[in-house]
C-alpha cells in the first residue's frame, strides 16, 4: 500500500505526522515549571537517547557511514536544529505562543530564498501561491496574540525560522546515489548533543519535580516521533515545502489549546485555518492530477524511476538529472 502511492504523497503524509506529534510542545513548555536551563538540558537528554536508539536500530553498526554519508549536513543540521529549540523555548517562556507561532511561519520563505540563494533551486509558481495564502492564513490565526508578549520574546522567536529554514533546506539539498535523498535523521542526536550541552554548562543539571519529570517525559515521546518524520520530509522534498507543512503547527496547536485550556478560537481563526487546509489539499490534489495525465500521456512513472534509483538498480543511471518534484536545481556547483 504504502509502495504503491506517489512519492511526493509519502513526504507530505510523512511531515503532517511529525507536525501532528509537535504540535503539543508549546503547551508542554507552558507547562513545566523548571527554568529555561534545566529544561532544555532534559530535552536535549531524553530526545538524544530516544533518537540515538532509533537511529542505532535502524543501522547498527553502519551509523557512522550513514552519518558521514550526511556530508555538511552534519555540521548545520544539529546546529540549526538546537537553535531552533532554544529560540522556541525562550520565545515560549517570554511572549504568548501565538506569537512565536506567527514568527514560524516565515520559515517557508526563508526555506525558499535560501534554497535559491544558496542551492540554486527553482520552486514552481504554485508552492510560492500556496506559502503565501499559508502564511496569511496563519497569521490570521494568531493575529490576536500580537502585541500581547514581551518584545524580547519576539525578537529571541525570529530564530525559529531562520534555524528550521537552515535545517530543512540543507538536509534537502544532500545529494547521494538514491533520488530519495540523504537520511539525515542520523545526526538529530548530534543536534539534542548541542541543545543539551549549553544547558548543562548554564547549571541545567538538576532533577525536576515529579510533575515536571512526566511533562518532559511526555515531551520526549511525542518529539521523537515528530523530529523523525519532520527531519524525514527533506527526503522526499524540498525544504521550503518541509516548512510549509510545519505550518500546520498552528492550526493543531490552536485546536489543542481550545480543548485543554478552553480558549475558543475567533471567526477569524477558523478562516485563517481554513485557508491554510485548503491551500495545502488544492495543492496536493494538483500535483496528483498532473501526475495522471502525465501517466496517461505515456511519461514514465516517477514513482517506479525513484524507486529503482533509491534500490540502486540498473535504471537508476538513466534517470534523469532533476531534483525533487516541483523544484529545478541548477548544474552547478553546490
Amino acid at each position: 500500500m504504502w509502495s504503491r502511492l506517489p512519492f511526493r504523497l509519502r513526504g507530505y503524509l510523512i511531515t503532517m505526522t511529525g507536525v501532528l506529534f509537535l504540535s503539543p510542545d508549546a503547551l508542554l513548555v507552558k507547562a513545566t515549571t523548571v527554568d529555561v536551563a534545566t529544561f532544555m538540558f532534559w530535552r536535549g537528554l531524553l530526545l538524544g537517547v530516544a533518537l540515538l536508539g532509533v537511529a542505532w536500530w535502524r543501522y547498527g553498526r553502519e551509523l557512522p557511514a550513514a552519518v558521514k554519508a550526511c556530508g555538511p549536513a552534519a555540521w548545520w543540521c544539529p546546529l540549526a536544529f538546537a537553535g531552533s529549540a532554544w529560540a522556541f523555548v525562550i520565545g515560549v517562556r517570554l511572549t504568548a505562543a501565538g506569537n512565536v507561532l506567527v514568527m514560524m511561519n516565515l520559515a517557508p520563505l526563508v526555506a525558499a530564498l535560501i534554497g535559491w540563494w544558496v542551492f540554486g533551486e527553482r520552486l514552481r509558481r504554485q508552492t510560492w501561491v500556496v506559502i503565501v495564502v499559508c502564511v496569511a492564513g496563519a497569521c490570521l490565526m494568531a493575529s490576536g496574540e500580537i502585541g500581547s508578549g514581551n518584545p524580547l520574546g519576539l525578537v529571541v522567536a525570529l530564530g525559529v525560522p531562520l534555524c528550521i529554514a537552515i535545517n530543512t533546506t540543507v538536509a534537502s539539498a544532500q545529494k547521494s546515489q538514491s533520488r530519495r535523498g540523504v537520511d539525515t535523521t542520523v545526526i538529530l542526536p548530534l543536534g539534542c548533543l548541542a541543545m543539551l550541552v549549553p544547558g548543562a554548562l548554564l547549571g541545567g543539571v538538576q532533577l525536576p519535580s515529579a510533575a515536571d519529570m512526566q511533562y518532559l517525559l511526555t515531551m520526549g515521546a511525542l518529539l521523537t516521533v515528530a523530529y523523525f518524520g519532520i527531519q524525514t520530509g527533506p527526503r522526499y522534498l524540498p525544504g521550503a515545502e518541509v516548512s510549509l507543512v510545519m505550518l500546520l503547527e498552528t492550526l493543531v496547536g490552536t485546536l489543542l489549546v481550545w480543548l485543554w485550556v478552553g480558549e475558543v478560537p475567533t471567526v477569524v481563526a477558523f478562516i485563517g485555518g481554513g485557508l491554510i487546509v485548503a491551500a495545502m489539499l488544492i495543492s496536493t490534489l494538483r500535483d496528483l492530477r498532473r501526475q495522471r495525465q502525465k501517466a496517461a500521456a505515456g511519461a514514465p512513472d516517477s514513482r517506479q524511476v525513484l524507486e529503482a534509483a533509491a534500490e540502486g538498480g540498473p535504471d537508476a543511471a538513466a534517470e534523469p538529472a532533476v531534483g525533487p518534484p516541483g523544484v529545478r536545481r541548477s548544474d552547478g556547483p553546490r
